[in-house]
């Protein structure tokens, strides 16, 4: 097998795992879209273009709220601009592709392709096409994520309510950080960053609680880090 193509569907593989949250989120994504009066080809097209379910999702709830195109820009730049964090991390691991490269990739960077491609880099920094891992685990995800958004919008109405599709929304990011909880300063970082974003949903101005918590996180894993290994050396 071409190795290009290998790489590719480890990435697939890798994320296939974290894609069963993903279905009832993109069915509930496409049935409030269609509720809300939006129709079936502007929810299709929010799906490509967006691409992000936790922003889609908060775009619909402004939208039916009557927010202005300013707040609902803002607030929804607010929470993807977690994925700055993301491609900080990544960075030095595709530093050497193109800007067209980059481009492709930061385009299927989501959170599931992060999660795994993030480590795949660390285990293979020194493979020269490593960076179509993260582009496989994200096109996993974009398919998976536009078609049950076309399942939610032609079929939702006949999915019985008693099946309480939104326990997927916390659980498709619950299940990113379950490999996390086996190292205590992990579990510190959550814990601390957690608590920030849900402190801070109603007092942070502007819906930028999420980069706020985020940006702690960070700051405090950086210190936990450098504490923990002069305390071993």
């Amino acid at each position: 097998m071409n190795n290009k193509l290998k790489i590719f569907l480890i990435g697939v593989k890798d994320t296939s795992p974290l894609m069963i949250p993903v279905v009832p989120f993109g069915i509930i994504f496409g049935v409030l879209a269609i509720e809300l009066g939006l129709t079936p080809i502007t929810t299709i097209a929010m799906s490509v273009i967006i691409f992000g379910g936790a922003s889609q999702i908060i775009f619909l709830q402004l939208f039916s709220a009557g927010a202005s195109s300013l707040v609902i820009l803002s607030s929804v730049g607010a929470v993807n601009s977690r994925h700055l964090l993301y491609g900080t991390v990544l960075s030095e691991h595709l530093s050497d592709l193109t800007l067209t490269w980059k481009i492709i990739v930061s385009y299927f960077l989501v959170d599931q392709a992060f999660a795994v491609s993030n480590v795949y880099f660390k285990k293979n920094n020194q493979e020269k096409f490593k960076h179509l891992h993260l582009i496989g685990g994200g096109f996993n995800c974009w398919i998976i994520w536009q078609i049950t958004t076309i399942i939610g919008i032609y079929l939702g109405s006949i999915i019985p309510e008693k099946l309480g599709l939104t326990f997927a929304i916390p659980l498709t990011f619950l299940a990113l950080l379950v490999n996390d909880f086996r190292k205590l300063i992990n579990v510190i970082v959550i814990i601390i960053s957690g608590s920030i974003a849900t402190l801070g949903y109603q007092i942070i101005p502007f819906k930028a609680y999420v980069i706020v918590a985020a940006s702690i996180g960070l700051l405090i894993a950086i210190i936990l880090t450098k504490f923990m290994k002069k305390y071993y050396e």
